[in-house]
């Protein structure tokens, strides 16, 4: 598939005070892109569409250029510190994604061109931990990989965190144009991370995104660069009897793509995420993708309380115990010196 690039681009008029959005600015108007003008990257207006459908897969390709305000980063992720505010929302059609209700009405792609301040204030909060390292995941709200061939605002933040002796990086992608990034001075403090998953699921609920061949293929370009490497297989999902026929493929695939590769066996991570949703996410799928096959019978699964009082539907206990069985006896079959960070 082709890299991404947006039909549409809107612009804040601050943000031209960065380098980078005059870079961006200049690629786009010699690209013969439509530029607007926005006085908000949160209150973006006009995106075309005569219907809600149409304008959602229309903001999926527009590309609004602002400056982050709020600096004060927060994560929830049992695999990082903070958060560190790249961009926001994504390019891909995954039916059961989170950001599916979070970003709500706004699914348009945000890059942040204030890339010092965001610099700065990491600074602060590495400092605040130090001598313990600090772990900022850039892929809480995006897929950031999957624009940053026109921006390389994260090539830039992994150069700048090789340099933090105590900061450390780590994002995950379904995408596999990663060429640009090979030559990044890492220093080893960036954890590139890949979404994997059966092919029934990538095929069914993930368009818009890389196959699984293609980010195998580059699972091990970023192996051999020397990048820390993990793979979260997620979400893992039971679709018919031959689930597990299906996730020992993608193991061996796995395995098969990365043999004789520069892989360290021994910091290799996956971490594994158990399909879940929520009644407003279901909704919200619902109406963006009517003949998703996605399979959300709140009969069918187990109710975990959440914040805020919006629970998830998470599968059985005995059939996450049959899930967290496969997947390990999977990884210690054909990864047996890795490490599994977690199941949830």
């Amino acid at each position: 598939m082709k890299a991404f690039e947006p039909n549409l681009v809107y612009i804040e008029p601050r943000a031209m005070e960065y380098p980078l959005a005059q870079e961006l600015y200049e690629r786009f108007q010699n690209q013969g892109i439509e530029i607007r003008e926005t006085t908000s990257h949160n209150q973006v207006r006009g995106i075309p569409g005569n219907t809600e459908m149409r304008q959602y897969a229309n903001a999926k390709n527009t590309l609004v250029i602002g400056v982050r305000k709020t600096l004060k980063f927060d994560t929830s992720k049992p695999s990082a510190e903070y958060a560190i505010p790249l961009a926001t929302g994504c390019m891909g059609h995954c039916h059961y994604c989170y950001l599916q209700t979070t970003l709500g009405k706004k699914p348009y792609i945000r890059t942040y061109v204030n890339l010092e301040e965001i610099f700065d204030q990491s600074v602060q909060y590495i400092k605040e931990r130090a001598p313990e390292p600090t772990r900022f995941e850039a892929a809480c709200t995006s897929d950031i990989v999957g624009i940053d061939h026109i921006t390389h605002s994260l090539k830039k933040t992994i150069e700048f965190m090789g340099d933090q002796k105590h900061g450390r990086l780590r994002f995950v992608t379904k995408y596999h144009h990663v060429d640009h990034l090979l030559d990044a001075q890492h220093n080893g403090h960036t954890r590139f991370r890949f979404s994997i998953n059966a092919d029934y699921v990538i095929k069914h609920f993930e368009p818009g995104t890389s196959p699984l061949k293609k980010r195998l293929e580059a699972a091990r370009k970023v192996a051999d660069a020397g990048y820390p490497l993990g793979f979260i297989v997620a979400p893992i999902y039971i679709y018919d009897d031959n689930w597990k026929e299906g996730y020992y493929n993608l193991f061996s695939n796995l395995y098969e793509e990365m043999k004789g590769s520069s892989v360290d066996e021994e910091d290799l991570t996956f971490e594994l995420i158990q399909h879940r949703f929520t009644k407003p996410a279901k909704k919200v799928i619902l109406q963006r993708y009517p003949k998703s096959k996605l399979e959300m019978d709140e009969e069918e699964r187990k109710y975990r309380g959440g914040k805020y009082g919006i629970g998830k539907y998470v599968y059985p206990k005995e059939t996450q115990e049959d899930m967290k069985a496969t997947m390990e006896a999977y990884i210690g079959e054909f990864f047996p010196n890795s490490k599994i960070s977690y199941f949830t």
